[in-house]
């Protein structure tokens, strides 16, 4: 409610006639400093919708007195960073991967180029590290699947794998249970077999009995002992290092089903250039042959 004015006895200052339960509220004004800050900045935001981008319209917005545009300004610096690198760019395009290599000045930009364009299209599967996770390749290691050289990792770049494309890497292996190939008992005798390459074989009698099996139905891909082939694609099983997991239950489920996994083709999304560096970033990661 409202009362009348007068000096409050304990500040001795005035009050505003205002007053809510017995308490009644004091008339201190606004430092003059605080005031003439605040009309300050009134005036500058007026000047600053006049000068500045500001007000957004119904299909654009104003362009202020300069016309200022970040975006402007972003695209003008990547540009200008573009043009910067165009040169190395353009002695990448030229060279084969071996000279990018072995040239420190080129091998340095093709490193921060190939790493940025991997952190941008590929560490969405192989992570960020490049360690890979279940079903995609961990490339930091020196088991590849296709080859670790420079010319295959290139190629896997540019065709990736199983995914259409007529040079696309390509080496499925079949459900043998889904296919009607091998009946269960089999299956789990092969992979008491596989398990024995890496001496975890709990079953012998199972180990021995899956070797034969392998014998007759994998080795023509994964080779004696299953140390692999690189030109089907077909991983070492014998040395550790499992792309779809290596208990028994995964290595049961990969035998019976089979595995297909997709990487896309990055030759139609990638500049040859930027491949190259990408390719050169890999092999550089630690598991390049």
């Amino acid at each position: 409610m409202a009362g009348d004015k007068h000096i409050d006895d304990h500040s001795g200052v005035e009050t505003t006639g205002h007053e809510w339960d017995g308490i009644r509220e004091l008339n201190n004004p606004l430092p003059r400093w605080w005031l003439w800050t605040f009309y300050i900045c009134i005036v500058w935001s007026v000047g600053y919708w006049v000068v500045m981008p500001a007000w957004p319209l119904v299909s654009s917005y104003t362009t202020g007195v300069i016309g200022y545009s970040s975006r402007a300004l972003v695209a003008t610096r990547i540009d200008e960073a573009k043009a910067a690198q165009a040169q190395y760019v353009a002695r990448i395009a030229d060279a084969t991967l071996e000279d990018v290599e072995g040239d420190p000045e080129l091998l340095e930009f093709a490193l921060a180029g190939g790493r940025s364009a991997f952190a941008v299209n590929c560490s969405q599967c192989h992570g960020r590290g490049a360690a890979g996770a279940i079903g995609y390749p961990n490339l930091n290691d020196d088991s590849w699947l296709w080859g670790g050289t420079l010319e295959n990792i290139a190629h896997t770049i540019t065709y990736g794998v199983r995914n259409g494309h007529d040079e696309a890497r390509f080496g499925p292996m079949p459900g043998f249970l889904s296919d009607q190939i091998l009946d269960r008992a089999q299956i789990d005798d092969v992979a008491e077999y596989v398990l024995s390459l890496g001496g975890r074989a709990e079953d012998s009698a199972a180990a021995e009995r899956g070797a034969a099996v392998f014998a007759e139905q994998c080795v023509a891909c994964h080779q004696e002992g299953g140390l692999g082939n690189t030109e089907l694609g077909a991983p070492n099983i014998a040395d550790g290092i499992w792309l779809y997991g290596g208990e028994r239950e995964a290595i049961v489920e990969t035998v019976m089903a089979g595995r297909a996994g997709v990487m896309p083709t990055w030759g139609d999304r990638l500049s040859p250039a930027t491949i190259k560096q990408l390719a050169v970033y890999v092999h550089a990661l630690g598991g390049g042959q």
